[in-house]
């Protein structure tokens, strides 16, 4: 910072940024165009806080906020208009509000907690020259983030603007164009999602090579395996097993496969096993080019299998991060087990939860129990005996949920004796922990998680079950759609978990299109319906939901449902029940 003259002066990347239209807006629905531009103000302000900025003003409909970073302020604007784009598609036409956004890096005045200057006008003016829902930046942050944001920029030439003595060359970021306002089922074909800001992978289902077609989930196992590890390395953006095994067993393109998924590398391969021998071969493509960046073929022994897995795991963070730390290293070499029938017994368990019913959940622990037996050492069978348990608490499978909470977490922490770097455990303990009505424990569970394994989808979207539970809704819906992003072609109960985290904060019709795209949905998620139609007023449409709720569990009521939702705090759970209790359903 610079002082001269009793004036104050630093160098600062300024976002400027205001609402297109907005007395048109006020014109139509003053009290409605206040409520949306308050809540878009309060997602922008999170983005900003997130990305180091600060929020410098927010006068009528305008927001400004500098940062110390150009980077960080380009990267924080891409995120708000990828947000404030998801929220307006739920929303009729009319009623969407669009925000324009300048970005400058230039030397401003400072004066108590307010900026002035060129670089603050420039800024603005920048702002008037993007198009609704777009970003323009000036050549100064262009200079800065030219090599060090994946996007493309587009060149508009030289402007001259208002008060300002020289023309300003301004850059445009085109990609919003092609941004897909909602990831997931039910999206548009032709919606394709913009690059992330790290290396981008998608992990292709291994194809099984051998005689058996019993040997599927061998292969199956192999590729969760290489997704697994490589999601732990937070320079790397990994694309969750839910939505890659989406194209298992069909012939795909993977410059199609990558357009879909929003990544730039494709690793496909295959695997054989006869006997006690294994071949797998693997391809890194760069589906930008279409050119391979590695190919290899292991043909090992059987027991090699995890020293294969390791060196496919370390050869594409080679290539597209750097070389694994010493830490990295021993945790990747590190072998889950020395025992391979027990290694096989988890893989068959593991393919059977995936079936997601109440017999096979059954079927597959008692195949862990059997690896156990094996190998009482290994951690990762204990973790997904945890989540055996856990999942029949929450499928309603169990006839003590109580006590299938306390075998999970209990296995859990065995697990996590042998390996503390067992995330799901973390994870597993978590959820346990919620509904045990132990808060914080809850979320130290999921961060610990997540802090081991950043691209782990699935805990990153069941984040939302606490902090909505905790009244956190905003951070909820952001946990939720990080993970929508890191798996696109996600399962049902992410709607669920979004749905909910949008009847909280009060935008029903969002909520209604999010439960929308679960097809036949479950009683949990239909209460969230009727909320929202009772918010706007639709009793007819609310009172049609809660006659498929009672058609569905005839002996439900809320005295039953209140008793099993773990708020933090009771009171919050007054105006869910004060709404569906006036749609009709039963006390």
């Amino acid at each position: 910072m610079v002082e001269q003259s009793g004036v104050k002066r630093k160098l600062a990347a300024i976002l400027a940024a205001d609402v297109v239209g907005y007395s048109r807006l006020m014109g139509a629905d003053e009290e409605g165009t206040l409520k949306t531009l308050t809540t878009y103000r309060e997602a922008m302000d999170a983005f900003i806080v997130r990305h180091g900025g600060r929020i410098v003003g927010t006068a009528g409909d305008s927001v400004l906020a500098e940062f110390a970073s150009a980077i960080e302020a380009v990267r924080c604007s891409i995120e708000i208009q990828q947000e404030l784009k998801d929220r307006n598609g739920a929303l009729p036409e009319e009623r969407r509000m669009e925000f324009r956004i300048g970005i400058n890096l230039g030397d401003v005045m400072i004066e108590g907690d307010d900026l002035y200057g060129d670089g603050v006008n420039v800024a603005a003016r920048l702002e008037g020259v993007a198009e609704p829902g777009g970003i323009c930046i000036s050549n100064t942050v262009f200079d800065q983030v030219r090599d060090r944001i994946p996007h493309d920029f587009e060149d508009l030439g030289e402007h001259s603007v208002k008060n300002i003595t020289r023309p300003v060359r301004v850059y445009r970021v085109p990609l919003l164009e092609r941004e897909a306002a909602m990831t997931g089922p039910g999206a548009s074909d032709d919606a394709a999602l913009a690059l992330p800001d790290r290396p981008s992978i998608a992990v292709l289902p291994l194809t099984n090579m051998s005689s058996d077609p019993e040997q599927e989930y061998f292969s199956d196992g192999i590729t969760e395996d290489i997704i697994t590890e490589l999601s732990r390395f937070p320079d790397l953006f990994v694309i969750a097993r839910n939505s890659v095994f989406t194209y298992k067993g069909n012939p795909v393109k993977v410059q199609e496969v990558a357009q879909d998924l929003g990544v730039r590398y494709v690793l496909e391969g295959s695997v054989r096993k006869a006997g006690q021998r294994v071949r797998v071969t693997a391809q890194l493509i760069d589906a930008a080019s279409g050119s391979h960046v590695w190919a290899e073929r292991y043909d090992r022994d059987l027991e090699d299998i995890f020293a294969v897995q390791d060196e496919i795991t370390r050869t594409i963070v080679g290539a597209l991060v750097g070389k694994l730390n010493q830490t990295e290293r021993a945790r990747a070499m590190r072998k889950p087990t020395e025992n391979l029938e027990a290694y096989d017994l988890y893989l068959r368990g593991f393919e059977l939860f995936l079936r997601f019913t109440e017999a096979d959940n059954a079927a597959g622990r008692e195949l862990l129990e059997k690896a156990v037996e094996l190998d009482p050492g290994y951690a990762r069978v204990y973790g997904m005996a945890a989540w055996s348990h856990l999942t029949d608490s929450f499928m309603g499978w169990s006839s003590n949920p109580a006590q299938s909470l306390a075998q999970a977490a209990e296995l859990a922490q065995k697990a996590l004796a042998i390996d503390p770097s067992d995330n799901r455990s973390h994870w597993v303990i978590g959820a346990a922990s919620l509904y045990q009505g132990q808060h914080e424990r809850a979320l130290a569970g999921y961060q610990r998680a997540l802090e081991l394994n950043p691209n782990d989808a699935d805990v990153l979207a069941n984040l939302g079950l606490p902090l909505n539970y905790l009244n956190r809704p905003e951070e909820a819906e952001r946990a939720i759609k990080k993970a929508m992003r890191l798996n696109p072609h996600c399962p049902w109960w992410y709607y669920w978990v979004l749905g909910w985290s949008q009847i909280m904060l009060g935008r029903a019709e969002e909520a209604i299109a999010s439960v929308e795209r679960i097809g036949n949905p479950v009683p949990a998620c239909r209460l969230i319906s009727i909320r929202a139609y009772m918010q706007l007023g639709r009793e007819a449409e609310a009172r049609a939901e809660v006659a498929e709720v009672l058609k569905a569990e005839p002996d439900f009521t809320l005295r039953h449902w209140q008793a099993t939702q773990p708020y933090k705090n009771k009171e919050d759970m007054a105006p869910d029940l004060e709404s569906l209790r006036a749609a009709g359903l039963p006390d």
